[in-house]
């Protein structure tokens, strides 16, 4: 991944642009990675990915309801947000 000083990535933002098309480009300040440029068609992927795992995990649930298999509402949503699922 090519990175870039914010200050690059001010002073070169169309080459910045043209960068992100083929691969992310990782933006820098004081030398600690702050951002990542990525472009449209990543960032659409990236979405469906989400919005697919989160249907995945609704369909997950209604199966376990409909077994029995049930935990309180917080403890769903802790596990969602954690990334820890049993």
């Amino acid at each position: 991944m090519d990175a870039l000083s914010a200050n690059e990535a001010k002073t070169q933002f169309g080459d910045m642009l043209l960068k992100a098309q083929r691969a992310p480009v990782q933006i820098n300040k004081n030398g600690k990675p702050v951002a990542v440029v990525i472009s449209m068609d990543e960032y659409e992927s990236i979405e469906a990915l989400k919005l697919r795992f989160l249907q995945l995990r609704a369909v997950e649930a209604k199966i376990a309801i409909k077994g029995g298999n049930t935990v309180d509402g917080e403890s769903f949503f802790d596990s969602l947000e954690s990334g820890q699922y049993d």
